[in-house]
């Protein structure tokens, strides 16, 4: 990662711009990291990412539908032998 001061950063702007496209870029005010300057491919990537989060009385049914209907990878079935005289 390249750490730049934003004075720095704005005298060479598309020097950095370059060079985010293959690393992230710091760029720092009064000594402090302040943003970060990386690729738009790594920025959609990153975005891809991201998962939605609701509340349990706010999901839409799709997500409920999708919950309710998940099932575990049968190479995980012998976990169930430790919970299967589990009391709360």
């Amino acid at each position: 990662m390249i750490r730049v001061s934003s004075t720095e950063f704005g005298k060479e702007v598309g020097r950095y711009q370059d060079a985010a496209l293959s690393q992230p870029v710091m760029v720092t005010r009064n000594g402090r990291d302040r943003t970060v300057m990386i690729s738009a491919q790594e920025f959609q990537r990153l975005k891809l990412r991201d998962r939605k989060v609701y509340a349990t009385g706010d999901a839409p049914d799709e997500v409920i539908d999708a919950v309710r209907d998940a099932a575990m990878d049968p190479c995980h079935d012998h976990l169930n032998d430790l919970i299967k005289d589990w009391k709360p």
